[in-house]
C-alpha cells in the first residue's frame, strides 16, 4: 500500500562537487541528441498480434548513470539521492556516491535536455526538488519549491521542458511549476484539488497518485486512487495553469495508481492497486478522453496483491506490471495496435515489494526498485519480450524509485 508521508529531514544545504560515475563524462551532452531524436521521430506501429522482435544487433559495451530514489526520514532509509552506473551490456550496477541535500526523494524525472533531474519530497509539507547535473558527475541543488499540500508522491516534466507536474497523495491535488532556463523551478503557478467525484470505497479523500502528459502533448492526466477517477486536464502553456476537460471513472474501490501510455498514443495501461487489476484505455488525442475497458488478470495468482506500476517497451510490443505481494513481474503481449494485452507469464522479482519499475532507454534492460528488500533487481529483455534476471540484488536503501539515464 501507499506509504504514509514522512515528516522533513531539514532545510537543503549547498552540495559539493563529486567524483564523476564510471562512464558518466560525456553522456549528459549525448542525452541532448538523444532527446531531439526521440522528439522528431514517429510513433511505432504495433503488429495485430506480439511477435518475436529482431534481436538487436550487440551494441558497444558501455556504462550510462541510475538514479535511485529514497526516504532520508525512514528507518533503513537513504541520505539523499543515491547515484550508481549500470553495465549496458549486462545489466550490473555499481554504486557511485549520494546527491545530498534532498528530502524523501521518493521519486525522480529527468528534464528533457538530461541536465536536471526533479525529485518530489514525500513529507506533509510536499515539495518539489530541482538538481542541476554535469557531466563530470559533479551536482548542485538549485532549490526547492511548496507544492501546495501534502505526501507529494510522483512528478513529471512537460515535454516543453517549460513545466513540472507534480500530484500530492495526501492532499489530493496536482500542482504545476515554471521551469526556468537553467533547470531551476520557480512559484507555484497552478494548484487543483480533485473536490469530486466523492472518495471511493475505504477512502479518505482524494489521493493524487501520478501526473503525467499525454503523447499528444496537449493533455495531462492525473490518476487518484482515492476518488476512482482519472482526470484529464489542457495545460496553458504560457500561464501554467490547469483546466479540465475529461474525468474517467474506474470501478468503485479499484484504486487506480499508475498508467502508461503505448507510444502509438491511443491507448494506456492502468494499474488498479486496491482491486488487483490492469486496465485497458481508449485515448483520444483530440479530446483527452480516456475510456476504461474492463478489469483484467494480473496474474498475480491467489492472496492479496497490490499492482505498482505499468511500463511499455519502446516499441510497444510488450507491457510489464509490478506485483507488490506476490513479488513479482506480469509480462503482456500487446495486440490490435494497442488496443489489447494478452497475458503471457510471471517472473519471480527477486526482491520484497516491487514499488516501481523502469526501462533502459533501449528497452533491453528492465529495473525493478524493491522496497522492503532495499534492492533494485535487474532483467534482461528477450526479443520475445521474455524476461530474464542478471546478477545479484544491488543493495539501495528502501528503494523506492529507479532511474536509468540514456
Amino acid at each position: 500500500m501507499k506509504s504514509s508521508p514522512h515528516p522533513s529531514s531539514g532545510p537543503e544545504r549547498p552540495a559539493p562537487a563529486l567524483p564523476a560515475l564510471p562512464g558518466r563524462r560525456g553522456f549528459l551532452g549525448g542525452l541532448l541528441a538523444t532527446a531531439a531524436l526521440a522528439a522528431a521521430g514517429p510513433a511505432l506501429a504495433t503488429p495485430a498480434r506480439a511477435a518475436a522482435r529482431p534481436a538487436p544487433a550487440p551494441a558497444p559495451r558501455a556504462t550510462r548513470p541510475l538514479l535511485l530514489g529514497t526516504y532520508t526520514s525512514e528507518a533503513g532509509g537513504g541520505t539523499g539521492i543515491g547515484t550508481a552506473a549500470y553495465d549496458t551490456a549486462t545489466g550490473a550496477i555499481t554504486p557511485g556516491p549520494v546527491i545530498t541535500g534532498v528530502d524523501n526523494p521518493s521519486y525522480l524525472a529527468l528534464h528533457p535536455s538530461g541536465s536536471t533531474v526533479y525529485a518530489v519530497a514525500e513529507q506533509e509539507a510536499g515539495a518539489v526538488t530541482a538538481v542541476r547535473l554535469a557531466p563530470d558527475g559533479a551536482y548542485e541543488v538549485l532549490g526547492s519549491r511548496p507544492t501546495g499540500g501534502s505526501g507529494t508522491t510522483h512528478l513529471s516534466v512537460h515535454p516543453s521542458g517549460r513545466w513540472l507536474l507534480s500530484a500530492n497523495y495526501g492532499s489530493g491535488s496536482v500542482a504545476v511549476h515554471p521551469i526556468a532556463e537553467d533547470g531551476a523551478l520557480g512559484e507555484r503557478t497552478d494548484l487543483v484539488t480533485h473536490s469530486s467525484p466523492p472518495p471511493g470505497p475505504g477512502q479518505g479523500g482524494p489521493h493524487a497518485h501520478q501526473i503525467v502528459t499525454a503523447p499528444d502533448g496537449g493533455h495531462v492526466l492525473a490518476v487518484d486512487l482515492g476518488t476512482d477517477t482519472v482526470y484529464t486536464y489542457a495545460l496553458d502553456e504560457s500561464a501554467g495553469t490547469l483546466t479540465e476537460v475529461s474525468r474517467a471513472a474506474l470501478a468503485p474501490g479499484s484504486g487506480p495508481r499508475h498508467l502508461a501510455f503505448h507510444p502509438g498514443g491511443r491507448s494506456a495501461y492502468l494499474a488498479c492497486e486496491l482491486d488487483n487489476t490492469l486496465v485497458v484505455c481508449a485515448y483520444d488525442p483530440a479530446t483527452g478522453a480516456l475510456t476504461p475497458g474492463p478489469g483484467q488478470s494480473t496474474g498475480a495468482g491467489s492472496g492479496t496483491s497490490y499492482p505498482a506500476q505499468p511500463v511499455v517497451t519502446g516499441d510497444g510490443a510488450y507491457v510489464y506490471l509490478a506485483n507488490r505481494g506476490p513479488n513479482s513481474l506480469t509480462r503482456y503481449a500487446v495486440e490490435d495496435d494497442g488496443a489489447a494485452l494478452r497475458l503471457l507469464d510471471t517472473v519471480p522479482v527477486g526482491g520484497d515489494w516491487p514499488r516501481q519499475l523502469a526501462l533502459s532507454p533501449d528497452s533491453s534492460l528492465l529495473f525493478a526498485a524493491n522496497q522492503r528488500s532495499s534492492t533494485v533487481t535487474v532483467f534482461r529483455v528477450g526479443p520475445d519480450g521474455s524476461l530474464t534476471a542478471v546478477g545479484d540484488p544491488f543493495p539501495a536503501p528502501v528503494a523506492v524509485c529507479v532511474l536509468p539515464l540514456p
